[in-house]
């Protein structure tokens, strides 16, 4: 009942955020043709088409807002999100969203949006969902703070966790959680200790409690060892329906996030350390999709040049295919632009000596296999356009690390086969961090942290580097 009260809040929440953002693109209009028009006509003229032309971009933007609200995580439970995280989602939300949309509409040529209504859509649609959720979060504070919309917490465990988690739901009380008690289970004692909240009983009076208290939550606090020992309580709690939580601690050295998943009724916890949100996952997939179609089509003629310098300047094909390790070590074959002489891997052995990396890869500034068309491909990293293809096929991602080569692979170090662990992709934080000016070791670094660090809105901001370090040209080779 109680998670489908959520789900209906959550739903309804949604339809109004998108509400807002639907009702964002009239008054970001009336704003730029009108406001804006009439304080400086000059800088901002009278728009060539009337509203109705760009009611368009609704079926861009809604969808795609849904999705970006989603990940943002907004239909969770906020009982424990800070506010100021909430007006930052709303700020990725609308900034990231709009940058996106500014792609599409210049990937779908819609030559009537102009950059100065984009904008403006995004500082209203911004404006309306962070005034929305301080709307929201206030109420729900002022409702919880006189003492309505709270839930009853009862504590089982007496150990260091458990008074530590204790103290914490005490020093929030705006999220609505108050702790009516503990149950003693002779692990530690310092909740004991503390005299701040009352025991009520040992574990095995758990059943008589439930039936004499009011009972929102059970938080088991279970440490290393003692998980048997609570799987009679866990059936008292599943017969009195009463919602329970284990806080396990039994691999304290595993900084994999623990995943709770369910395999044809099987529950399993999964230990992962690369993203699991499906939702977030999603729009990786839908964004690679959209923006690499976009990129291909807009770059097309560069594309088509670049085939025709490359035939006119040099023999041997167009492209240069190659086996490279995607994810999880599966093989895949990686087209680029050739930019080297058609022999050029049988002639590795023999310039070996000019590698200016460490570790199991190759780089060299002065690498006497490129050809003077080549230079220049690299330079302006038009050689990568073709692997828009290699993202649209699913082998690759707009964004992560960047594809090695099996026989790199086969001298990586246990710790450094992690980073196979997500899609490999066109750009990279080693992209935009000066490519081969990063040695190997400090490359393996940041591939990690972005695994570790992944969301949708870390994608963007690579993506926005992406472009001034492309056109810059430092560190490529």
């Amino acid at each position: 009942m109680l998670k489908q009260k959520a789900r209906a809040i959550a739903l309804g929440v949604l339809v109004g955020d998108l509400a807002l953002t639907a009702v964002s693109l009239p008054v970001a209009y009336l704003i730029r043709h009108g406001v804006l028009t009439t304080l400086s006509p000059t800088l901002f003229p009278t728009p060539l088409h009337p509203f109705d032309r760009y009611l368009v971009l609704l079926f861009l933007i809604l969808p795609f807002w849904a999705l970006m609200l989603y990940a943002a995580g907004f239909y969770r439970s906020h009982r424990t999100l800070p506010l100021a995280e909430e007006i930052w989602a709303a700020t990725k939300v609308a900034i990231g969203g709009t940058a996106v949309l500014a792609l599409l509409v210049y990937g779908l040529r819609l030559d009537f949006v102009s950059r100065w209504l984009l904008v403006v859509f995004a500082a209203v649609n911004f404006a309306f969902l962070a005034t929305e959720k301080v709307i929201l979060r206030l109420t729900s504070r002022w409702v919880r703070a006189r003492g309505y919309n709270f839930r009853t917490v009862l504590l089982v465990g007496t150990g260091q966790k458990a008074a530590q988690l204790a103290d914490f739901l005490e020093a929030h009380p705006h999220w609505g959680f108050r702790v009516i008690g503990y149950l003693d289970d002779e692990n530690g004692g310092e909740i004991r200790r503390a005299n701040r909240w009352p025991s009520l009983g040992r574990i095995t009076d758990f059943e008589n409690v439930l039936l004499k208290e009011v009972v929102d939550e059970v938080v088991f606090v279970i440490e290393k060892g003692k998980l048997s020992a609570y799987e009679e309580a866990l059936l008292v709690a599943e017969r009195h329906g009463v919602r329970s939580h284990v806080s396990l601690d039994i691999f304290p050295h595993v900084i994999a996030r623990p995943v709770l998943e369910e395999l044809d009724g099987v529950p399993l916890l999964s230990f992962t350390t690369t993203p699991s949100n499906p939702g977030q996952l999603l729009i990786k997939r839908g964004v690679d999709l959209a923006v690499s179609l976009a990129l291909f089509l807009v770059t097309l003629p560069i594309q088509v040049l670049a085939a025709i310098a490359i035939r006119l300047t040099s023999s041997g094909p167009v492209f240069f295919r190659q086996v490279r390790c995607g994810l999880n070590g599966r093989h895949f074959t990686l087209l680029k632009f050739r930019t080297m002489d058609s022999d050029a891997e049988d002639r590795l052995l023999e310039i070996s000596h000019l590698n200016e990396m460490s570790g199991p890869v190759f780089k060299a500034s002065k690498d006497p296999r490129l050809t003077p068309v080549g230079r220049i491909l690299r330079r302006l990293s038009i050689d990568e356009l073709p692997q828009l293809l290699n993202v649209i096929r699913g082998d690759m991602s707009l964004v992560g690390p960047r594809p090695p080569l099996p026989e790199e692979v086969s001298h990586y170090e246990p710790w450094q086969h992690r980073r196979l662990s997500m899609s490999p992709g066109l750009t990279c934080l080693w992209q935009v961090s000066g490519r081969n000016e990063v040695d190997f070791d400090r490359w393996m670094a940041l591939d990690l942290k972005y695994i570790d660090t992944w969301s949708p809105m870390l994608d963007l901001k690579i993506l926005l580097k992406t472009v001034p370090a492309v056109l810059s040209g430092r560190g490529a080779r």
